[in-house]
């Protein structure tokens, strides 16, 4: 086999594994080559007990208004992993909605098997 037809079938190989892929793999992919362009660390790759930058898209937003114990909890999903983002004392955060695109820094840790960052400093995306 030559040089050429190889490089033929690794083009027509990865083409024929793109058009089988999932439209969530696609997204996936898509998200996180996104956050690794603008300089962000996937969250997958972020390491316990760092501070990271990561980014992402609030997937599910949890307010719990209680008086005496409110916070404000964020699902941000990248397409490589999950981070939940607590901000504590907080009802409710201007911009922060489901969907909405987020640029966060913090330290990460884990919490029952749950990867999460609390009050990080953020900023909302277009």
């Amino acid at each position: 086999m030559s040089l050429g037809s190889a490089l033929a079938e690794s083009a027509v190989g990865r083409w024929l594994r793109r058009l089988l892929r999932s439209n969530e793999e696609l997204v996936s992919e898509e998200l996180v080559t996104q956050a690794v362009k603008s300089g962000a660390t996937p969250i997958a790759e972020a390491h316990d007990r760092t501070r990271v930058t990561v980014q992402g898209t609030v997937a599910i937003l949890t307010i719990n208004p209680q008086k005496r114990h409110s916070w404000l909890e964020a699902d941000l999903v990248d397409g490589s992993g999950t981070l939940v983002l607590l901000w504590m004392g907080r009802g409710t955060i201007p911009g922060i909605t489901a969907g909405r695109r987020l640029r966060v820094h913090g330290l990460i840790s884990s919490r029952d098997g749950r990867r999460v960052m609390y009050n990080p400093s953020y900023e909302l995306l277009g």
